[in-house]
């Protein structure tokens, strides 16, 4: 399975960091490619090492005003014009979508792979990883959406959060039907 993965490009403390090398370690033992931002700093560089240590593939995917922090050793590099590509690009890549703690880029990234999802324009599975509860705010601001009729369909089927890594690949291999 081709997981994407949208994360922070900052080198960040140890309550994000050690919980995704885990999870990229996982990734990279269940035999899984990574789709990530291509970035070869902060926490991208912490995902495609725990990846690659771990035996799976690396496909980044990075943007030309970016194109100077690209990985060197990623299996696959794909450098597109603008952001906008860059997203689309890594949707197409992807076979289920996991975003993890981030700024406004990665924001931006998780709501409009939403929006997408929202209006059917993909059916991947979308996981909002929250680590040391990061996304707790907007976790409630969804529920908010939802329970007042901004959503029209069931958040549960718009996004699942799971609090650590093991919660969110073992809900991203159900639903492609993989045995973990």
């Amino acid at each position: 399975m081709n997981i994407c993965v949208f994360c922070s490009a900052n080198d960040l403390d140890d309550r994000y960091v050690i919980p995704a090398r885990q999870f990229a370690e996982l990734i990279g033992k269940g035999g899984h490619a990574l789709v990530w931002g291509g970035s070869d700093t902060g926490l991208m560089k912490v995902m495609a090492d725990g990846v690659q240590e771990a035996g799976g593939k690396l496909i980044g995917v990075s943007v030309e005003f970016l194109a100077h922090k690209a990985r060197a050793n990623a299996d696959e590099m794909v450098v597109t014009k603008d952001l906008a590509e860059r997203k689309a690009q890594m949707l197409t890549r992807a076979d289920a979508i996991v975003i993890m703690v981030g700024g406004t880029g990665t924001l931006d990234e998780a709501t409009e792979i939403l929006e997408l999802r929202k209006h059917g324009m993909h059916t991947k599975p979308v996981v909002l990883l929250n680590t040391a509860g990061f996304y707790d705010g907007l976790k409630e601001q969804f529920q908010r959406m939802e329970s007042e009729g901004f959503l029209p369909l069931p958040l549960t089927d718009l996004v699942f959060f799971a609090s650590d890594g093991v919660g969110a690949l073992a809900y991203l291999e159900e639903r492609a039907g993989i045995q973990g």
